[in-house]
């Protein structure tokens, strides 16, 4: 971590750092045995982003992603489309224009309400950060409700 904090400065210099900008053709699809659920996610991987990961992701229409938890914190930008999530016990509508928060290691789903028209996110999440300071984390519970979740990790010790 020290190594990490000494490369820290506050000098912001930009013409070091390539590219500055990715194309939506230069997208890089996550390959469908990573993502565990019928979204699509490509990453804007060539980014020479340090802390945080940038997610293009699609739910398909009248789908939803996985239930899932993880330790890093989790923004979503609704481009495109209609639906709601799930976070812990609550269900929290959303559409086009709103920003989706996830805290930390809660158990969240987001689905497509609309069975016409898929829905699209921008996903900001500072999973880099936690795998850089080796602390991040990630289950997946499948297509399963909060309390199925709960109780497939019931014994785990991380709660």
């Amino acid at each position: 971590m020290a190594a990490f904090l000494a490369g820290l400065s506050p000098v912001v210099q930009p013409a070091t750092a390539r590219p500055l900008v990715v194309h939506a053709d230069e997208l890089q699809p996550l390959p469908a045995g990573q993502v565990h659920n019928p979204t699509s996610l490509s990453i804007a991987g060539s980014l020479p982003t340090t802390t945080f990961e940038l997610f293009r992701q699609e739910i398909p229409p009248g789908l939803s992603s996985d239930m899932q938890r993880h330790h890093h914190e989790t923004v979503h930008f609704v481009i495109e489309g209609d639906g709601h999530s799930d976070i812990e016990d609550e269900t929290l509508p959303w559409s086009a224009g709103s920003f989706i928060y996830t805290p930390p290691w809660t158990w969240h789903r987001h689905y497509n309400d609309s069975a016409e028209r898929p829905v699209h996110f921008l996903t900001i999440e500072n999973s880099r950060l936690l795998g850089l300071l080796h602390v991040n984390r990630r289950q997946s519970a499948g297509l399963v409700s909060v309390a199925e979740a709960r109780a497939m990790f019931k014994d785990d010790v991380d709660d």
